[in-house]
């Protein structure tokens, strides 16, 4: 087995020849292509103007301003791993602090045990970033990592300027992407749950007094006002996406009761997974070579080559460390995951550490409850990866597919495979059913399994394999098999 699927990778690498040298005269361009390179454009007609702003200058009043990143140094701290590792994770926070739409001037790792309680980083090291700062003209610093809240004033008091993490960076790409009104409302309820315990007030000089026999006193101080006032405002926003998931359960139990099967695309941020879903179905979902170009799931309906209808569902991408607020702000998203019966594992082939992308997307799919559902592997960008990289992976995972969503390579083999892993329909039925039954007919083709199909002078004759729903619409149509 393991020297066949040697061989059919040789085979692949010379095809794989053969189709990028045609590949540059005959370029794949979807019918949709117009419809995306639009809403590129309308992402890209808002850009940042650097050293422009209206923002407060003062520090302390972050909580008052929105993220400002245009000059940024990056500072990560090496707790485990090796120092490629450690290069990986930093060489992701620039393509994060990029796709935000700042200018990455300098990083600095530091290595250590642990993070320090205090300032994330050593004193030594905040002395050193003090000066790059300095030299560089920054007005960010992005941490790679999670800082507390006392961790994040201590560090801004020191270096004199805006310190954002890694969390506080997702879900501003977040909410610059997001574009439908339910991914608005997750983004926000993602952005104000981090917010909340990171606020920070000025004692009782802000306080609001009231009159009267036991009012007198302080009040209710202005950072209490802006907690509760957060409260409200997330527990709105938590009612408003529980009514707009209830469209989206509505739509799952339909496919259900139709016993339609559902593939979810999964996968590690810009792996290629919205390029896949346009080269399998022609989607038209906007496609960047961005991190989080997509946050909004797409439903399309797909046909096998025997006739049976499911769908496949482009997911947003997953991340390390991806922030436990965005997990429970998009539960209801990412129960399209948690609910599918196969999920495609999109992987970029020619990513620094495939491997470790596996590991952090199958750490999201176990969050949301999805470790049990059968899983494929599409290795992506196959035309520019390591052959040996390849390798590996397939060597680790037996249902892994090298693929190019780009040229076309391989995308056959995987559907097939998508196909033969679909559950099939457990009950064997044989029905005679009147051509004025032609709905159910329908429905065997779209739901069950043919095996065979005549059509006699009473109705259309049928043995067919079919599940539990509706075998129970076709029972009164049964005829015996002697």
């Amino acid at each position: 087995m393991a020297k066949r699927r040697e061989e059919d990778f040789e085979s692949l690498l010379e095809e794989n020849a053969a189709v990028a040298a045609e590949f540059d005269n005959d370029i794949f361009i979807p019918d949709s292509f117009d419809s995306t390179q639009r809403d590129l454009q309308d992402r890209q007609a808002l850009r940042r103007v650097a050293g422009l702003s209206t923002e407060l200058t003062d520090i302390s009043e972050a909580e008052y301003r929105k993220l400002r990143l245009e000059r940024v140094v990056l500072v990560g701290v090496w707790t485990e791993g090796s120092s490629r590792d450690a290069e990986n994770s930093m060489t992701e926070l620039a393509a994060l602090a990029e796709t935000a739409g700042s200018q990455v001037l300098e990083a600095l790792i530091q290595r250590r045990d642990k993070p320090d309680p205090a300032t994330f980083i050593g004193s030594g090291k905040v002395s050193e970033l003090k000066s790059v700062v300095a030299a560089t003209g920054a007005d960010t610093v992005i941490c790679d990592g999670e800082l507390s809240p006392g961790q994040l004033r201590n560090l801004e008091n020191k270096v004199k300027v805006k310190v954002v993490d890694r969390t506080a960076l997702i879900l501003d790409i977040f909410a610059q992407h997001a574009k439908s009104r339910e991914g608005k409302a997750q983004v926000e309820l993602a952005q104000i749950s981090y917010l909340l315990p990171r606020l920070r007030g000025w004692g009782d000089s802000l306080s609001r007094q009231a009159g009267g026999i036991g009012g007198r006193g302080p009040g209710e101080t202005k950072i209490e006002v802006d907690r509760r006032r957060i409260r409200d405002k997330m527990a709105k926003l938590r009612r408003e996406i529980a009514e707009m998931k209830v469209a989206r359960d509505t739509k799952r139990q339909e496919r259900r009761r139709h016993s339609i099967p559902s593939v979810a695309i999964a996968g590690y941020t810009n792996a290629g997974k919205s390029s896949l879903l346009n080269r399998m179905t022609n989607a038209g979902v906007l496609v960047q070579n961005a991190l989080f170009a997509t946050l909004d799931p797409t439903v399309r309906r797909a046909e096998s080559a025997d006739g049976r209808v499911y769908t496949l569902t482009d997911t947003v991408g997953f991340v390390r460390h991806l922030p436990h607020e965005l997990i429970d702000a998009f539960r209801s998203t990412l129960e399209e995951v948690s609910s599918a019966d196969l999920i495609l594992h999109v992987v970029d082939g020619s990513h620094e550490d495939p491997m470790g992308q596996i590991t952090a997307v199958r750490q999201v799919i176990r969050d949301i409850g999805g470790e049990k559902i059968p899983e494929i592997i599409a290795i992506n960008k196959a035309e520019i990866a390591d052959p040996e990289t390849i390798r590996e992976i397939m060597r680790a995972e037996p249902d892994a597919y090298p693929i190019s969503v780009h040229t076309g390579l391989g995308i056959e083999k995987l559907i097939a495979a998508i196909e033969g892993s679909l559950p099939r329909p457990k009950v064997e039925v044989r029905v005679l059913l009147p051509y004025d039954q032609g709905h159910l007919v329908n429905r065997i083709h779209e739901e069950g399994e043919i095996i065979s199909e005549e059509y006699e002078g009473e109705g259309t004759a049928l043995h067919a394999l079919v599940d539990e729903g509706l075998y129970a619409a076709l029972k009164r149509y049964s005829v015996s098999t002697t």
